[in-house]
């Protein structure tokens, strides 16, 4: 872990959503939008280690792909290199709208409108390791032709000076030169993990995108990764973005963490702070889950409940209905229903259908006055959350149909919480389990 070496900012991102298309019927009609990546912006300084963590599928991979500039973002941007006034300068244009001084930072600065010149220098200066070294690296190339060939593309060295640039880059992840004439399939998996390292490093880059580098290792070559990982950048200053789900890993590799749930940042902050006073409940949860963390049998709690739909993510904040402090404030809604339903079958099949006027108000319609009645009942009963019960505002049953209101709240977005946190949650702080 190394601090910051000077305030400028290898990554601005600003607002960035990178959404999929739902395609169904004959005609492939676009149905929907998979919102991987839906709102997110934070700033990466130069040298500094951020760290990305969040549950599988919450979006870290196609974030570190768009950044990349692997993937194109649907909307909002990334910013490459800006001086801290430039930054300034940035946020000020977005503000005020389109104009002048936008579309110059635009052309000079945003990965996905730079011109050739610019985005071959973006290219040099931005290299990734792939969770994947096997599929990433080419099995019909030898290792010598693999780790060289940015080298030979930006005509940075040819012939016996080749060779020896890429001899030297094996030996700084551990390896050497009698493995040049190799094929990646006679390595193991952490070997191939360094050959896909001293790839990334080979044209010196500015920022180094590590997705998952050493999810699919045993324990102990994690181990020398990571301690490779942190040597490099003390000697070479390298600017990591360390995309996981190993909160262990990530407490020893990063300055600051940003956490994902749901294509958005739900926390970020120093990553001691965060680690010791988490304000989200989903930072909350996700520490609470790892046991590596907890240090006994009694702290651990899995967590619970599954991931809402990317395509639907529920109104308001994101985690409520997954979370155990959630308010009548925290956005629920008419799906928040319907996922109660499923619980029930003999009622869920029943429901013929939803006719909804907003997110909040709806007409449930069933095929009897007797579900539509039962349907009433058990939103009073014990299984429906109690913050649940709280936030609806009306309940009417016709012959078929249950009419619910639930009161209406805009999106949680992050907020400053002091000390350079930000936190997207109803709640001011976590309530003491004392």
């Amino acid at each position: 872990m190394t601090a910051a070496t000077d305030q400028r900012t290898v990554l601005a991102v600003r607002d960035l959503k990178k959404h999929f298309p739902i395609k169904d019927g004959a005609l492939q009609r676009v149905v929907g939008q998979v919102r991987a990546v839906d709102g997110v912006s934070f700033d990466l300084l130069r040298g500094e280690t951020l760290g990305l963590v969040g549950e599988s599928g919450c979006g870290k991979t196609t974030l570190g792909r768009v950044l990349a500039g692997l993937e194109k973002p649907t909307s909002g941007g990334v910013y490459f290199d800006l001086s801290e006034q430039q930054r300034t300068e940035l946020d000020q244009a977005l503000r005020a709208g389109q104009g002048e001084d936008l579309a110059q930072l635009e052309a000079a600065h945003r990965v996905d409108r730079l011109d050739a010149t610019n985005w071959r220098r973006f290219r040099r200066n931005t290299q990734m390791v792939f969770q994947d070294s096997f599929s990433s690296l080419n099995p019909r190339h030898l290792v010598s032709d693999i780790v060289g060939r940015p080298l030979r593309v930006y005509k940075e060295a040819s012939g016996s000076a080749l060779t020896e640039r890429v001899v030297g880059l094996l030996e700084q992840v551990g390896l050497g030169r009698q493995h040049l004439y190799r094929y990646p399939h006679q390595f193991s998996g952490g070997q191939r993990q360094r050959i896909s390292i001293a790839r990334a490093l080979a044209l010196d880059p500015e920022l180094v995108i590590l997705d998952e580098p050493t999810s699919a290792l045993d324990v102990s070559v994690q181990a020398q990764i990571l301690n490779l990982l942190h040597e490099l950048q003390q000697n070479r200053g390298f600017t990591f973005l360390f995309i996981t789900h190993d909160l262990s890993v990530v407490r020893h590799m990063a300055d600051r963490i940003a956490v994902m749930y749901l294509g958005r940042i739900a926390e970020s902050g120093e990553t001691t702070g965060l680690f010791d006073d988490p304000i989200h409940p989903y930072t909350e949860a996700l520490l609470r889950a790892n046991p590596d963390l907890t240090g006994d049998d009694e702290g651990f709690r899995g967590l619970e409940g599954t991931v809402p739909d990317p395509a639907r993510p529920p109104q308001g904040c994101r985690f409520h209905t997954r979370c155990e402090y959630a308010t009548p404030d925290c956005g629920w809604e008419i799906d928040d229903v319907v996922l109660q339903l499923e619980d029930t079958p003999a009622l869920f099949d029943k429901l013929v259908g939803v006719e909804r006027r907003s997110p909040f108000d709806a007409d449930l319609e069933f095929v009897d006055a007797s579900a539509a009645a039962a349907l009433e009942t058990a939103l009073h009963g014990d299984e429906v959350p109690s913050s649940m019960k709280a936030a609806i505002e009306q309940v009417s049953v016709g012959a078929q149909t249950v009419s619910i209101k639930f009161r209406e709240v805009n999106e949680v977005l992050l907020t400053p919480r002091g000390n350079d946190r930000l936190a997207a949650c109803v709640l001011d702080a976590l309530p003491s389990r004392d």
